[in-house]
């Protein structure tokens, strides 16, 4: 593994709202997943930010296919970024390549690419966007499992 840059938080008062990696090696779709799983946690423990198990999980497999389809589909670098508005967790993923994926409908008989599929199903949004180079992929979670519940920010 190769991480690119460190992980870069970005603060808002002596809140973190957010946390950035650039990485580009073979084992980073682990690094990234116990980056995301950091952050919840800090969030929680360090800020109150109220966070659910089923959350930090979503989270969790949401990094684990953007990052593996980032690696495995784009030349060079990806670049994970998690922040935190509004009682939800934006993961978003950039990745060089400007070729946009395609989501195929849910078909059990279909082995493979459902990644996408399992993607739009945990998030409460699920966005791609062009960029200058290559492609921005987001999905928004909510944190905590009642609706109801106070957020953060």
């Amino acid at each position: 593994m190769e991480l690119v840059a460190g992980a870069a938080e970005r603060v808002r008062g002596d809140e973190v709202v957010s946390v950035s990696a650039l990485y580009e090696g073979g084992e980073d779709i682990g690094v990234a997943r116990e980056l995301a799983v950091a952050f919840l946690a800090d969030a929680q423990s360090v800020h109150g930010v109220a966070v659910s198990e089923r959350a930090s999980g979503a989270v969790e497999l949401v990094v684990s296919e953007l990052v593996t389809n980032a690696r495995k589909y784009a030349p060079g670098p990806c670049l994970l970024t998690l922040e935190i508005a509004g009682g939800t967790v934006a993961v978003a993923v950039w990745d060089s390549s400007p070729v946009l994926p395609v989501l195929l409908g849910p078909d059990p008989t279909r082995i493979g690419q459902h990644g996408l599929e399992i993607v739009t199903a945990l998030g409460q949004s699920f966005s791609i966007h062009r960029e200058p180079v290559g492609k921005r992929i987001t999905s928004v979670i909510a944190l905590a499992d009642d609706a109801g519940a106070d957020g953060w920010l």
